[in-house]
């Protein structure tokens, strides 16, 4: 299909303050859909409030607008420019909040704006938690047992059939806002008010609780001849019970069998087809219990998300770019990519390597904040790392914090018996070095899993690395040049710094630097290529490794 010619102008709402759960990446979406909508020849039409972004930049749309995001501003905005088509994907929840509003104020229908990319009915299917449910019942996918409420009275009730532990998910809202886990019913009183409030139609669903299930995402693209793709599976190291912005993930998935893969696969493709995100990209996020195998699908979002942006890295495929052709007629058949120059968009990234993401929190900016790590989000942003194993990514996001960690290093002071326990148990910005503690510790990976619910193959990688860094301490000797060469080599594989390797030697970073080229081991860069090297990649984006 051509790109449509019966639409001139359209209205992008950019995603407004960068807060909590809601920062750049929707500002890198937004700002890929103005540049790609402008080269096909459209006028691009921008609101957003927050004139600290890129795509508030005077040349990234036709018309910029900074203004309050609301509904009656919007309208004054329409009126004036009077656009065919709003494209109401890439900006973040606030986005679809505020074309949720317009149409139901009838401004869309009044000003005959088409909604593109996805329209009312699968914004509303999308997020709206009973019509949710009902679709995916429709369709036989398997939910956590659950019940919706309006006010606080209603939600006492139905309480009581579900039992504790209870989650309260508000609908239409964004990072988990509002959103909590209830263990007695003084809690529960007080919580489901609270989401009651943060919800914009005053609707909340109680869900049987999946707290210590496994946590995986799909990032899913469907274009208008209903051809979809899988973009990126990404699979939660915490399990459920952290919000997934607050979680560290990883990229691809690692410890599903192909079987499970392929069925959560087919329920993702069953899920957008039917909510009916018509174009562009969704993220669908389903739990699985560590014991059963039981499956159910938790949550979608119909538009490009946080997790867009990781999975757009971590693959090399443009999403929010390729979401905007798709919004304006093409199909993923006709988009080439940009990468291989010979495969089209509906060519699902296969990828040889490992990315690792980890949130970056700042509670010491907020003292009062409660550091412990819930459903609803409280991660200020991220860093990815990629490598070709988990362990060389998660050591190299780990130093990419920026939080003085070289690596899976210790911490300043070694935690007691009891502080252990308690940042093993109760999840928390630093857990995965304290499981570093439990394990050098003498803890068997069992008894790490039952307090964490961590997988145990992620918790075997670390026991991997902590190995080896016994091996350092004791067998790497500068002076021994020959049996350090293959020591070094893989301690450069797993992950390990320069600074790493010179505080574990006792020894300054230049001097093992210096020492390591003397030996011959340097990095290998690799390209970031979406088909695992099988066609040839035209694109600078390199990622480093310790490889032949």
């Amino acid at each position: 299909m051509p790109k449509r010619t019966d639409i001139k102008k359209i209205l992008i709402i950019g995603s407004g303050p960068i807060v909590i759960s809601q920062a750049c990446e929707f500002d890198y979406s937004g700002t890929q859909a103005c540049k790609v909508l402008k080269e096909e020849g459209y006028k691009v039409i921008l609101a957003n409030s927050n004139p600290a972004t890129i795509m508030t930049d005077p040349d990234m749309a036709d018309k910029t607008y900074v203004e309050p995001l609301t509904v009656e501003t919007l309208e004054k905005i329409i009126a004036k420019e009077r656009p065919d088509a709003l494209l109401p994907t890439l900006g973040g929840q606030t986005a679809l909040n505020l074309t949720v509003g317009l149409a139901g104020r009838n401004i869309l229908k009044k000003y005959k704006v088409e909604t593109i990319g996805a329209n009312i009915k699968a914004i509303k299917k999308g997020e709206n938690r009973q019509l949710f449910r009902d679709s995916m019942r429709k369709i036989g996918l398997d939910l956590p047992r659950s019940v919706l409420a309006y006010n606080l009275k209603a939600a006492m009730e139905v309480v009581k059939d579900i039992g504790f532990p209870v989650i309260i998910r508000p609908s239409f809202t964004l990072g988990g806002t509002g959103a909590s886990v209830a263990y007695n019913i003084e809690e529960f009183k007080g919580l489901a008010k609270r989401g009651l409030e943060s919800s914009m139609i005053s609707e909340i669903l109680i869900e049987e609780s999946v707290i210590g299930w496994k946590e995986f995402e799909l990032e899913v693209m469907r274009d208008a001849k209903d051809n979809v793709v899988i973009i990126c599976s990404i699979e939660n190291f915490d399990p459920m019970g952290i919000h997934t912005g607050d979680s560290i993930t990883v990229a691809p998935v690692q410890t599903l069998t192909d079987k499970e893969y392929q069925k959560m696969r087919d329920a993702a493709i069953a899920c957008i087809r039917e909510i009916g995100v018509e174009t562009g990209g969704s993220n669908i996020q389903f739990a699985v219990h560590p014991d059963t195998g039981r499956m159910v699908i938790i949550e979608m979002n119909p538009r490009v998300s946080r997790s867009s942006a990781l999975a757009s890295k971590a693959t090399g495929f443009p999403i929010a770019k390729i979401a905007a052709k798709l919004a304006v007629g093409y199909t993923l058949d006709e988009i080439p990519n940009d990468i291989t120059k010979k495969t089209p968009a509906c060519f699902e990234p296969t990828i040889d390597y490992c990315v690792v993401k980890i949130p970056r929190f700042t509670f010491e900016k907020f003292p009062s904040t409660d550091p412990t790590l819930t459903v609803s989000m409280k991660s200020v942003g991220e860093v990815m790392a990629i490598g070709r194993t988990f362990k060389e990514a998660l050591q190299k996001a780990l130093r990419s914090l920026e939080i003085g960690l070289s690596g899976l290093e210790d911490l300043k002071h070694k935690p007691s018996s009891d502080e252990l326990k308690n940042h093993l148990r109760i999840p928390n910005a630093s857990r995965v070095i304290y499981i570093k503690y439990a394990l050098k510790e003498g803890w068997s990976i069992k008894e790490i899993y039952q307090m964490t619910r961590i997988d145990p193959w992620f918790l075997e990688n670390i026991r991997q690395i902590i190995e080896l860094e016994g091996q350092i301490k004791t067998k790497l000797k500068l002076s021994d040049e020959k049996s350090s060469v293959d020591l070094l080599k893989r301690a450069k594989e797993f992950g390990f710094s320069d600074l790493q390797l010179a505080r574990l030697l006792n020894q300054s970073e230049d001097v093992i630097r210096k020492w390591r080229i003397e030996l011959g081991i340097r990095p290998d860069y690799k390209l970031v290529d979406t088909c695992a090297a099988e066609f040839e990649a035209f694109t600078p984006y390199y990622y480093s490794t310790y490889e032949q």
